[in-house]
């Protein structure tokens, strides 16, 4: 693993690494504010995923995490989005290829030998930050926006063992339904619905909930809403009886604006969770 950078934040940490993924094939660059209290030991932490066209800069800069992260000594990962170089796949549209892996295994090509980012995620990103850094595995939570709050969602309620409680800004609620997912499943996973189903939210709702809370924002002037479908989720969770909260913020769109005010409601409605 190669250090790019370590910033004083807060009391802490924020760096920047950069490492060669088993599972990308790839090396893969991601963001770690490790709080002070790292310093003393492991610390909870919460994962981050981003949403499309980001890498792992955006949130790290934009969404103001650090200082409420810091206030609840929670550390926070910032992963990519994707595997990158010029040996990756890659598409012209920005929903596409680089930038948009919507953390799922590709099964197709050009894809399948290296977008695997659910295997990153869960897998090999894991492994390297437990054996690096004072992060305690037994107190994890995660969060995302847009294409980072589906993989957030999905991801959550799929290793439910792992996860204290699960939040999300603007998800991508509904991709078997949705343009944001159909053409991205088709294009990653082939034609095979049933292998789409284990990566959306409201199905893996219905099926399995979350045994823990949930947090969901989306703003009412979010320029994607039809695309993110909260409404198909919002039902899910009322037939489930799930444990959470959505809330319709009047006015907020779907810009890192949004996600920084409401920020710092998501690292204490984790911090509950993760200290409790």
């Amino acid at each position: 693993m190669e250090t790019l950078s370590e910033n004083a934040c807060f009391g802490g940490v924020q760096g920047v690494y950069r490492h060669a993924s088993a599972a990308t094939g790839t090396d893969m660059t991601f963001g770690l504010f490790l709080p002070a209290e790292a310093l003393e030991g492991p610390v909870p932490v919460l994962w981050y995923l981003s949403g499309l066209t980001c890498t792992h800069e955006n949130a790290m800069v934009k969404a103001g995490a650090q200082m409420w992260a810091a206030e609840h000594g929670i550390a926070l990962v910032f992963p990519d989005t994707s595997p990158r170089g010029p040996g990756v796949a890659d598409d012209e549209a920005y929903d596409l290829g680089q930038g948009a892996g919507f953390y799922v295994n590709a099964s197709e090509d050009p894809w399948q030998p290296h977008f695997r980012m659910w295997d990153y995620i869960t897998e090999d990103l894991p492994a390297l930050l437990f054996e690096t850094f004072p992060l305690d595995p037994e107190r994890q939570a995660i969060t995302g926006h847009s294409m980072g709050g589906h993989g957030a969602l999905t991801i959550g309620m799929t290793f439910p063992e792992r996860f204290c409680s699960i939040s999300a800004f603007s998800p991508i609620c509904n991709p078997t339904a949705s343009d944001w997912g159909q053409k991205q499943f088709t294009a990653y996973l082939g034609d095979d619905q049933d292998a789409w189903e284990a990566h959306d939210a409201t199905l893996l709702m219905r099926e399995r909930g979350f045994d823990g809370p949930m947090l969901i924002d989306v703003g009412t002037k979010d320029q994607f809403i039809d695309l993110l479908m909260p409404e198909s989720l919002m039902q899910a969770m009322g037939q489930r009886r799930q444990q959470g909260m959505m809330r319709l913020q009047p006015g907020y769109d779907h810009s890192y604006f949004f996600v920084s005010t409401f920020m710092e409601d998501h690292i204490a409605f984790h911090a509950e969770a993760l200290y409790a």
